[in-house]
């Protein structure tokens, strides 16, 4: 009977084993296509009401095409010459014969220095991604200047073409730093020439699976992907599905020094792994759908993207690994296999920190958690929530070159002005109001036909990277009669501060108090900064909304899992303790390691989701094996016993995910690099101080009242201080 029941299990998982590779073989090609699917033009990047998206919407009526500004500035600090004059004006031409420029170019503009050239290049929004071809096609008409002389490209289309470039490069550098990381920790941890290959197999899988899953979503419209989203799924996948791999495999490991019969060994490893790796994963999933309650469509995209990824990973970690583990038996650990003999060998490396939480449980949870609050008090360093479009990227690429010559040589918000849409009848009296605003260089009437007018405002990238509007508008006078469509006029106001700085912030909300006071003229006042604005106070409410939902969602997900509730909200609190901690600690590093100038708004939000998220697996992984000891041999027992044998293989999994996170850094945009240090960072707190020391102390010294209301709370006769030993049988 055993020996029909073993031919069968095998035949069932060889089965399994087969189907997936099949299935793998289908999928393999889909990362390198996700780019095909991929787009990075967030046109309808802020929520339907926002001040900035109504003004694009009237923006759209006043030019046949919407449009986004590329800006060829000739420099020469001994002052332009003829022959630089006749060059701007021959490129001009050049640029208008480009697929995609919105022809005619107004002619080159003069820097009141007399030192510097503008031309300005209208840019087709229906290009899309294809704006990167465009601006490489300006960049190689302008070159790059002789002698004495600088050419750069840049303005917001010049933005959006670096950002595609950047993530039009994402899967394949940063896909084969995620593999050689995991690989690297996977040798280290196992030690073995065989093992490996199982949990690496499982998560490349689940990367194809996720990424067809993805595929096929974009391409039918029910989700948006974008570079942020498509470089985020990559190390997400891979960290997430090793931790779960290392989980499985522990508990195989463990079982076998338990059982003789490799099936028996895996359903015992199946029943007490899969729990806690569900539960991980869908507390995962639903901090990620969280997102959707954004009111940033970017975030939005960012949530069903990545929890696809994560329910592709949860099906092939349930399914395909324990089958190719049974498979592989006791020889797939080669040279340590497992055998019933090494039972007391289980953990034996934490048996150390055990005793020592046991005789010092008060002191170390109190110590741990006053280190904790210290390192929260970094946030004051944090610095501001705004980048500037100079401070997006590690490297110095053609459009920051470009917006730092402009900021010299020009008024700040020239390339990027702000646009009001009055009521006709109200327009004068809206500017003469504009006008007065301190920080407000200019404002203008835009005349019928005028070339310049604004097509849009767009914010290319992710969260955070600065937005533009359409053509930008020269000061100056209007030189006709206003076009007005719809019974409104159009105005634009030049800022005196660059436009993606904070001090041309906080000039858009004097100058919206400013035109909304006015009378009967119902102003509404968009813009490139006017989006950055919105962006920030979207962010705001989207952190005020979302981050309660998560931690309500977590605190269900763990009730139900540990069938308690003072327990859950515990954990819940040492994670948010060490969420800022580890903003904290990335506040001091940002800011005096790395020298960055602060994070973008939507950082805490997406580290908050992030952090707590995983963070929490941890808790999950730990205290799931706690209360199943605990059923056994009581809570302070249980405790020990949970951190002996779950310790090695949760340190490991923390340092697989933090690792593959950190891969991000291969990335030169600031926004990723953060976020991936970051989770890092926050990764390895959980780990080595939360999940280690923290919560297995705060537990053992509240003993069973931790499991209230639950009637393991009640349960007595156990005793308070037991041994840590190696197997709960000789316990």
């Amino acid at each position: 009977m055993a020996g029909s029941r073993r031919r069968a299990a095998m035949l069932l998982a060889a089965l399994a084993v087969v189907g997936w590779l099949a299935v793998g073989a289908v999928s393999i090609r889909y990362p390198g296509r996700l780019g095909e699917v991929a787009t990075n033009d967030n046109a309808a990047f802020l929520p339907a009401d926002a001040e900035a998206t109504r003004a694009e919407r009237l923006a759209a009526g006043f030019v046949e095409r919407q449009t986004l500004p590329a800006l060829v500035v000739y420099v020469r600090d001994a002052g332009v010459t003829d022959a630089d004059r006749q060059r701007a004006s021959a490129d001009a031409a050049r640029f208008a014969a480009v697929p995609g420029v919105v022809a005619p170019l107004p002619p080159p503009m003069p820097s009141t220095d007399g030192k510097a050239l503008q031309v300005i290049v209208p840019v087709d929004n229906a290009e899309g991604d294809r704006t990167r071809e465009v601006v490489a096609e300006l960049r190689r008409i302008a070159g790059k200047g002789d002698a004495g002389q600088v050419v750069v490209v840049g303005g917001p289309a010049g933005l959006l073409g670096d950002l595609i470039e950047v993530f039009s490069s994402i899967d394949g550098p940063l896909l084969l730093v995620t593999l050689v990381v995991v690989l690297v920790i996977l040798l280290i941890v196992y030690r073995s020439p065989v093992l490996w290959i199982i949990p690496l197999l499982a998560a490349g899988l689940s990367y194809a699976l996720a990424t067809l899953a993805v595929y096929f979503l974009a391409r039918s419209d029910v989700i948006t992907l974008n570079g942020q989203a498509q470089g985020i799924l990559t190390v997400l996948v891979f960290g997430a599905g090793t931790d779960y791999a290392l989980l499985l495999i522990a508990r195989y490991r463990e079982e076998l020094c338990r059982h003789h019969d490799t099936v028996s060994a895996m359903l015992a490893a199946w029943r007490g792994a899969a729990p806690a790796i569900f539960a991980s994963g869908g507390t995962v999933i639903a901090g990620l759908l969280t997102l959707l309650l954004s009111s940033l469509s970017s975030n939005q995209a960012l949530g069903p993207v990545a929890a696809v990824g994560i329910g592709a990973t949860l099906v092939v970690m349930l399914t395909f690994l324990p089958a190719l583990l049974l498979l592989g038996g006791r020889w797939a650990f080669w040279p340590r296999s497992p055998y019933v003999q090494h039972a007391a060998s289980v953990g034996r490396l934490w048996k150390p920190v055990a005793h020592f939480v046991a005789r010092r449980a008060r002191l170390v949870w109190v110590v741990t958690t006053l280190a904790l609050i210290a390192l929260g008090f970094g946030l004051t360093q944090l610095g501001a929530t705004r980048l500037d479009q100079s401070e997006l990227f590690t490297n110095r690429t053609d459009s920051v070159i470009a917006e730092e010559v402009i900021e010299q040589h020009y008024p700040g918000g020239l390339g990027s002005p702000v646009t009001i849409f009055p009521l006709a009848g109200a327009a004068e009296r809206v500017a003469e109001a504009a006008g007065g605003v301190p920080g407000i260089a200019q404002v203008r009437t835009v005349p019928a036909g005028d070339p310049n007018a604004t097509g849009s405002e767009v914010t290319p990238g992710g969260p955070g990277a600065p937005g533009a509007p359409g053509g930008p508008g020269a000061p100056g006078a209007s030189g006709g009669p206003p076009k007005v469509v719809d019974g409104r006029v159009q105005l634009q106001a030049t800022l005196t501060a660059p436009a993606d700085s904070a001090e041309a912030e906080q000039t858009v909300r004097e100058l919206r108090i400013a035109v909304h006071a006015v009378p009967g003229a119902d102003a509404v006042v968009g813009g490139s900064t006017a989006v950055g604005v919105d962006t920030a106070d979207a962010s705001t409410r989207d952190r005020n909304v979302i981050i309660p939902v998560v931690l309500g969602v977590i605190a269900v997900i763990l009730a139900l899992l540990l069938r308690a509730l003072l327990a859950p909200v515990l954990l819940i609190l040492t994670v948010v303790l060490s969420f800022l901690a580890t903003l904290g600690l990335c506040a001091f590093l940002f800011r005096y390691a790395f020298g960055f100038p602060g994070v973008d708004a939507s950082f805490p939000l997406f580290a908050f989701v992030f952090l707590v998220a995983l963070g929490i697996d941890y808790n999950i992984f730990l205290m799931s094996r706690v209360r199943e000891e605990s059923v056994r041999q009581g809570t302070r027992s249980g405790v020990l016993r949970g951190l002996v044998v779950t310790g090695g293989v949760i340190t490991s999994a923390g340092f697989v995910l933090a690792a593959t996170f950190s891969a991000l850094a291969v990335l030169p945009l600031v926004i990723l690099i953060e976020l991936g240090l970051a989770v890092a960072l926050g990764v390895l707190l959980d780990t080595i101080v939360v999940r280690s020391l923290l919560v297995p102390a705060l537990t053992y010294d509240i003993g069973p009242a931790v499991w209230w209301p639950s009637r393991l709370s009640r349960v007595t006769g156990h005793p308070d201080r037991a041994p840590v030993t190696g197997h709960p049988d000789r316990e």
